[in-house]
């Protein structure tokens, strides 16, 4: 899709004004729709705004519009500029710009990322909200000479960063931080439902009935031997 005008209504306006181009012509080169340009041209649509001359602009060529209005076909084209503007790059580096209005709730987004995101490295709240390492600090150790009046609020309802870029800062965090492996404690005591299952209890109950009917047959046993004796004597 090519670019249209930098003032498509406007553009459109002088051109149904100057030209004897079709609306349809004109809505291409305008990204306007047909029916728009013929309200413009009935005056129902854009009333009161001043036609821009595309000519002067370097938008169009005379002999560009020439050729459309020779053919109800053509398709208009933006004039290539000859003037080639450096490009401008855009650098990352540096603190977030905070406008001036937000720039007192910093303090208070800090607190709350320190309190609800350990994990963010200094460098990562910096980015996030536009501070300096040794605010965060100051917020940290509790050194800030607002300390006592701050209050943990979320940068995201704030309007310091957005939601996007502070879960991408946090996946971050989470990725570069170590994976803790599990110690080895030693023995431990096993979980109350293993120890109070009834499996458990009912092989204890049966361990003691075995034990209690094992005695009473060693002493049946003993009795019957001191009979046998007596009789015997007699």
């Amino acid at each position: 899709m090519s670019q249209g005008p930098l003032m498509p209504k406007a553009t459109a306006v002088w051109l149904v004004e100057n030209t004897s181009l079709a609306f349809e012509q004109i809505a291409d080169f305008c990204k306007l729709h047909p029916l728009e340009v013929k309200g413009i041209a009935d005056g129902e649509v854009a009333a009161g705004i001043k036609g821009l001359d595309p000519i002067t602009t370097g938008q169009l060529t005379r002999d560009e519009i020439e050729k459309a209005q020779k053919s109800p076909n053509y398709r208009l084209k933006v004039a290539v500029s000859k003037v080639k503007l450096p490009e401008v790059k855009r650098t990352t580096k540096g603190p977030r710009y905070t406008p001036l209005s937000r720039r007192q709730d910093r303090p208070n987004a800090i607190l709350w990322l320190i309190r609800n995101h350990p994990e963010l490295k200094d460098a990562q709240v910096i980015r996030l909200v536009g501070t300096t390492k040794a605010t965060i600090q100051q917020i940290r150790e509790r050194t800030h000479w607002n300390s006592a009046s701050l209050q943990p609020m979320d940068p995201v309802t704030l309007g310091l960063c957005s939601q996007i870029d502070l879960d991408f800062e946090v996946q971050r965090a989470a990725k570069d931080r170590p994976a803790v492996l599990p110690t080895d404690g030693g023995a431990k005591l096993l979980p109350t439902e293993i120890s109070t299952a009834p499996a458990a209890t009912e092989r204890e109950e049966e361990r003691d009935e075995e034990d209690l009917n094992a005695d009473a047959v060693f002493a049946k046993l003993k009795g019957m031997s001191r009979i046998d004796e007596d009789d015997d004597e007699d």
